[in-house]
């Protein structure tokens, strides 16, 4: 039997298929909410309207769909909460479920762990949080914060312009005074909750075959030396117009510069040897919700 998982972010929303047996990614979309929540102190219509659009249109691959919220929809006042979860009730039939930085935590590291036994860090990477896990049969340390790329981006707006002028030092460095990171180390960081195999696959980034374990979703690695020449290379000589022009979501790249700095404050605290990049996210944890 069919089923849609949709988890809606404070920037990108994923959707998932699930056939029965298998995940397919499907495309997403794009919706700025946390940027404009900031901007306007509310939740935009056009943003909802944006997102209830989308979900209809999926309604005829089948009415078996589950949606949830992370990050800005934890954020609501109670009464703007109630106040959403209604109107999309009303409008699409479905509940809107808001999970908790240890529920997205928690089914993300299964997702990434579900073909291995290796100890990890994951990194589950959002608009307005940032959830790390410490992996070695089972979670053995869980760290939250409400800090995200958007936050980032507010920051540093220059970090969406063609090269960035501001350096990629000035931004780990902020990030690191904002961030609770973890105790445990681990020779493997998964980056996981987005885009981040499409990223090293699209951006001119060095990749290579993971060779450390098998898993259809997470077939790439590179050394943390390649990432952090790669990302200083990203930072400052590779064009973003020239990608957000040949892709078909140009919009999504917007915090793609904060995304990598985050990665890479991590993996240094953790004193990572390798980098996993996958798409995995939610959905696998989800899939009998």
């Amino acid at each position: 039997m069919k089923k849609i998982i949709i988890e809606v972010g404070s920037t990108v929303t994923k959707v998932d298929l699930f056939n029965g047996e298998t995940l397919e990614r499907m495309p997403g979309i794009t919706i700025h909410f946390k940027k404009n929540y900031d901007k306007e102190k509310k939740l935009l219509e056009e943003d909802i309207n944006l997102l209830i659009e989308r979900i209809n249109e999926l309604k005829d691959i089948t009415d078996n769909i589950y949606v949830c919220g992370t990050s800005i929809f934890r954020m609501l006042k109670e009464d703007e909460l109630e106040a959403f979860l209604t109107d999309f009730k009303n409008r699409t039939n479905l509940d809107f479920h808001v999970i908790s930085q240890e529920q997205e935590n928690e089914l993300t590291v299964k997702g990434v762990t579900r073909l291995t036994n290796k100890r990890l860090g994951v990194m589950i990477g959002g608009g307005g949080s940032t959830e790390i896990a410490i992996y070695d049969n089972g979670i053995i340390e869980s760290i939250n914060s409400s800090i995200g790329v958007v936050d980032v981006m507010e920051k540093f707006p220059d970090l969406a312009n063609d090269i960035a002028t501001t350096s990629l030092e000035e931004v780990m460095n902020y990030i690191k005074e904002n961030l609770k990171l973890p105790k445990n180390k681990a020779d493997i960081l998964v980056l996981a909750g987005g885009g981040h195999k499409y990223f090293a696959l699209e951006s001119g980034i060095m990749y290579e075959n993971n060779t450390l374990y098998e898993d259809i979703n997470a077939p790439i690695m590179m050394s943390i030396e390649n990432r952090i020449k790669d990302t200083k290379r990203y930072f400052e000589n590779i064009s973003l117009d020239e990608i957000r022009n040949r892709v078909e979501d140009p919009k999504w790249w917007f915090a793609t510069r904060a995304m990598c700095a985050f990665a890479l404050v991590i993996a240094e605290e953790i004193e990572a040897k390798y980098i996993i990049p996958t798409d995995i996210a939610m959905a696998y944890g989800l899939i009998n919700e």
